[in-house]
């Protein structure tokens, strides 16, 4: 559904985590085999998955200025789960946050939001308005006021919506 170019940075891998459901038809990308291998998750782990996922769209959901969707465990309570080091480069003295298990899903997330916290784009990162989609999406519009994941479908959908209200 979403036309838009992936996030920046890390970013585009919670991006990519939370769009693998769809709302709307509920076609989940954890389902399969080859949905889970992508995101190096074991069939066991799918259930923490999802509620990563789900928790990550209800902070987007908020940099949006949106209610969540349901109830769900506060990210920075999964977060805290997820060990991160200093990890400084001896060629240049750069340094960054970086899980201290590459392999887990959670550090990697947990790495990625802090990349984007340094770098100032994590509000940036926002959910669709429409109830039935909430796709994730990066807010590239000069003023940060973007409200749809795609103005050609959802936005439009928003629009006809009100139009119609009006004329009831």
């Amino acid at each position: 559904m979403n036309e838009r170019s992936p996030a920046p940075g890390g970013l585009a891998l919670v991006e990519a985590l939370v769009n693998t459901v769809d709302l709307e038809s509920g076609a989940d990308t954890m389902d399969t085999a080859e949905g889970r291998a992508a995101f190096g998750v074991a069939e066991r782990d799918v259930a923490d998955v999802r509620e990563l996922r789900e928790s990550l769209r209800a902070v987007c959901l908020a940099h949006a200025g949106h209610a969540p969707h349901r109830e769900v465990t506060p990210l920075g309570e999964l977060l805290a789960r997820a060990p991160l080091y200093v990890a400084v480069d001896e060629r240049d003295g750069s340094a960054a946050l970086a899980p201290a298990d590459a392999g887990p899903l959670l550090s990697r997330v947990a790495a990625a939001v802090a990349e984007a916290l340094t770098a100032g784009t994590w509000l940036r990162l926002k959910a669709c308005e429409l109830p039935e989609c909430h796709w994730v999406y990066y807010d590239r519009s000069p003023a940060g006021r973007g409200r749809w994941c795609s103005m050609s479908v959802c936005g439009a959908r928003a629009k006809m919506r009100r139009y119609r209200a009006k004329e009831s």
